[in-house]
């Protein structure tokens, strides 16, 4: 009988036992509220410049690039370049096959020295035909000869006149013909030649090879310019107004992660596009390196506004609560230090933080451990970070509150 009754009192003890731990273990692994502290890392508001930063997504073209073409026809003898080749302004980059325009360049030297011996015979003609018209006219004033011979020799001077007049109209037409021939001959040598500022090109495309046959205007490489690059975006009607001519901005792009290169707005189209309304941006972009590409995909980041004496706190701050955006700000009072919840409306946005519009806080916030936090809640601080290192990840919940529990 005593070994029952000793077995129900131990039974009892257990069931207690067991009842005490269930109930601590499902508290624990409740939320924490009412009377619960929270381990939490904060950060203090700030106040002072913030920028709204905006990143538009383009692309690379060069600021300068042709094409090399053919100005007469003919077979493409020698090619000096080869794609990625670096050319300077007046280099001879192509040689087409010249003995044809040779040939005409004789022909025209020699049909200009036949125009000049005509011109020679025809002065000559006209110097006779003077000559007997001025002993026809000195017969005449003796009555030897009749008025009609005087007549006669006065048009046969009018049309070696004319005769030499036609053999100099002919001389300058041959004379045309020979230059012209000349410049069919220097154009079989093939110089690379632009307009603007810069004396390096780079070769980016080859189009035919040594041996083919060329027709005029047919192309033989394309030129660009990488040391002047133009990045184009596409901009929205919200941020169109608030880009200017002359405003800076900075190009990455992933093939240089890491690095960026200066840039500046030249140009802004004056429409926007039906289909995406949206407005063509160009930037000229500084690549004294050469590093970039025409064709790459960029990013560009301008500042497109400022805001002097702003509440500035961390992003990783920012929570939502029932569908409003806010933050939690630390309080202090009698039982410790509260987290309470503050409905806010953010400004500009620049890295890791925000601008807070409204109302005005002060004070630290929270920045870890938001998701254990319910307004009003007790809550115990175990780090803190500056504001602008907020972004880092930090510790994580489980680490804090270990933290706590040491402390």
């Amino acid at each position: 009988m005593l070994m029952i009754v000793f077995g129900g009192a131990l039974a009892l003890a257990l069931a207690a036992l067991f009842y005490h731990r269930f109930t601590e273990d499902g508290m624990d692994s409740g939320p924490r509220t009412g009377g619960s502290v929270v381990a939490v890392e904060v950060a203090p508001l700030e106040t002072g410049a913030i920028r709204d930063l905006r990143t538009f997504t383009g692309s690379l073209s060069s600021r300068s690039n042709f094409d090399v073409v053919a100005k007469v026809g003919g077979r493409l003898s020698r090619l000096a370049v080869d794609i990625g080749d670096v050319v300077e302004r007046g280099d001879v980059i192509a040689r087409i096959d010249d003995e044809e325009f040779l040939q005409d360049v004789a022909q025209a030297e020699a049909e200009l020295e036949v125009a000049r011996a005509n011109l020679e015979e025809a002065r000559s003609s006209l110097e006779l035909a003077e000559r007997e018209r001025d002993r026809v006219e000195a017969l005449r004033e003796r009555r030897v000869v009749s008025m009609s011979d005087l007549e006669a020799s006065e048009a046969a001077v009018q049309a070696e006149r004319s005769r030499v007049r036609v053999a100099e109209a002919t001389i300058l037409q041959r004379d045309a013909g020979l230059r012209a021939a000349r410049l069919r001959l220097s154009y079989t040598e093939v110089d690379a030649r632009w307009e603007g500022e810069g004396d390096i090109r780079v070769v980016g495309e080859r189009y035919v090879e040594e041996g083919t046959t060329l027709a005029p205007g047919d192309r033989i490489i394309s030129l660009v310019d990488l040391q002047r690059l133009r990045a184009v975006i596409q901009v929205t009607e919200r941020d169109y107004e608030r880009i200017r001519i002359d405003q800076p901005g900075l190009v990455a792009t992933d093939s240089l992660t890491g690095e960026t290169f200066d840039a500046r707005v030249m140009r802004r189209a004056p429409q926007f596009r039906e289909t995406s309304r949206q407005a063509r941006v160009e930037l000229d972009v500084s690549n004294p390196d050469e590093r970039l590409m025409p064709g790459q995909f960029v990013r560009v980041r301008m500042e497109l506004d400022r805001a002097e004496n702003a509440v500035i706190a961390p992003r990783s701050a920012l929570v939502r609560r029932e569908g409003e955006q806010g933050l939690f700000v630390i309080e202090g009072g009698e039982d410790g230090e509260t987290a309470r919840f503050y409905t806010v409306r953010p400004g500009f946005i620049e890295g890791q933080l925000v601008q807070i519009l409204e109302p005005h806080l002060e004070g630290d916030v929270v920045v870890l451990g938001q998701d254990q936090l319910t307004d009003g809640v007790r809550v115990n601080i175990v780090g803190r970070r500056e504001p602008r290192e907020s972004g880092d990840p930090g510790l994580t919940q489980v680490e804090i509150e270990e933290r706590a529990e040491v402390r």
